[in-house]
């Protein structure tokens, strides 16, 4: 797994918009336009985030089980 992923998924995202901009149905078309495209991308930017905080954490992880001298 690479960084990769993560702009693979926003092409994804941005696909799925232009397509909901395109056939959302006619009527409320604002509020469904809106409600989509908001909902994908707080989904997409949740992901991102997590996914890249499990990518490169900032505290790496410490072994406690091993004796003073060899930590």
């Amino acid at each position: 797994m690479s960084g990769y992923t993560v702009l693979a998924g926003f092409i994804l995202v941005v696909v799925a918009s232009i397509v909901t901009w395109n056939l959302a149905p006619k009527q409320n078309r604002t509020v469904w336009r809106s409600s989509i495209i908001l909902t994908l991308a707080m989904c997409y930017l949740m992901w991102a985030i997590t996914y890249l905080a499990q990518l490169h954490p900032l505290v790496a992880p410490r072994r406690s089980d091993l004796r003073p001298g060899y930590a």
